[in-house]
This record gives structure tokens, sequence and C-alpha cells, in this order.
């Protein structure tokens, strides 16, 4: 069993009304659910459950052994909905996990060290904080961590490149950067080169081709007419 224990008590009132009831009464509602089991609503104390949460490393992975009317199942954290304002927790939903069974969560990305390429003008660019992962509940890993220290400008970390414990298989693309050095924006804009495409000219050079043969014609009206006149 987990070593995180948390009790909640059956509800059969469900609804705007009775949750704001509920609330008010210092709980939340909750709903347990699995594949083998009927979701079966519940009532807890959003303050133990946040206390739980915050004193395990592994946050929403957190295994908890949750107590209902003398049943005690072994869940995951599937959905969480806090208050816009405060933060306070107003829903739960768990997930009925099997020990036995590999799941799939994410976890999140820990970055160490200071990029080498950042000490030459480099930025570091992280646009994963998190990746999916496969395996048994009891082999979920807190984080996995990524040494950035090596990376000089250019140069990427992949998914592919990240090390995971034994027995844990990455689910993301492991084409995706976790993480790179690049430079500043301002430093890789460049000026707006002209291009002819083969087989075209420059406006500039057309117009002054189409006009050469008009010039030719009007001067030669020209010297014409004076031929004329002498």
């Amino acid at each position: 069993m987990a070593e995180n224990v948390l009790s909640a008590d059956t509800r059969t009132a469900t609804g705007k009304g009775a949750n704001r009831k509920l609330r008010v009464a210092g709980k939340i509602p909750a709903v347990v659910y699995g594949k083998a089991r009927e979701p079966q609503s519940v009532a807890l104390d959003p303050r133990a459950l946040e206390t739980l949460l915050q004193k395990s490393g592994a946050g929403l992975n957190t295994l908890i052994d949750l107590s209902v009317s003398g049943r005690t199942d072994t869940v995951l954290v599937k959905e969480l909905q806090r208050h816009p304002v405060h933060g306070g927790y107003l829903h739960v939903d768990f997930f009925k996990v099997d020990l036995t069974q590999k799941i799939t969560v994410s976890v999140p990305i820990h970055f160490t060290g200071k990029a080498h390429g950042v000490e030459f003008g480099g930025i570091l660019d992280h646009p994963l904080r998190e990746i999916e992962v496969e395996c048994l509940p009891r082999a979920i890993p807190e984080f996995v961590e990524v040494d950035v220290s090596a990376l000089e400008i250019g140069q990427s970390i992949h998914v592919s490149d990240l090390r995971l414990p034994e027995g844990v298989e990455v689910k993301t693309d492991p084409t995706l950067p976790v993480a790179s050095v690049v430079l500043p924006a301002a430093e890789v804009e460049a000026a707006p080169v002209e291009t002819v495409v083969e087989g075209e000219v420059a406006e500039g050079a057309e117009a002054a081709a189409a006009a050469a043969p008009a010039e030719a014609g009007a001067k030669g009206k020209a010297e014409g007419g004076k031929g004329k006149e002498a």
C-alpha cells in the first residue's frame, strides 16, 4: 500500500447546491473511478489532501491510500480543480490504480547546471517542462533530471537523450527538444536579400529594357523630321 493515507466519506447528494453546502462545511466533493469499478462520489477535507501532496515529492503523481467506509484503494489524483482567485481546492477526481499494471503519467523535468553557451551570449530555451512516461505505479519517478552544463550555442538536448530509471519508458515524441542554447533574436535576424528567379529580370532592368526601343524610335523620327526640313 502507499505511504500516504487519506480518509473520505461517501457522498449521496450531488449538484451545485449540494457541493456549495459541502464547501461551506469545510469539505470538497470528489469522485473515485477506475477500470473495474463504478464511479463513487465522496467528500473529503481539502486541507488534508493539500498537506499530503505538499509533503510528497511526487506532487499529483503521489500514490494515495484512500479510505472510504472501510474500503481502501490505492489512487492517483487524475484531475484537481482550484479556485481561480485564491487557489483553494474545489473538486478532485481520483483514479484507482492496479499496482501490477503499467500506467501513463506526466513527470516534471528538473534542469541543473548552467549551460556553457550562456557565457558567450546564448540563451537557454527549455520548451518542455514535463514528459509522459509509462511504468508501474510504484516506479513513477518524482522528476527527470536534465544537466544542461555542456550545452554550447546551437546545441540541444532531445527527449531521446534523457536517461530514465529501469522500467520507465518515454511516451513523448523522442525527437522533441528538451533544452537548447540559442542566440538572442536580434542577432539571428538577417537583412532581407533581394533575389531574382531564374528566367526573370529585376523590375528596374525590365523597365529600362522596355523603354530603350521606344526612345530609339522617337530619336529616329526626330532626326528624320530634321532631314525633311533641310
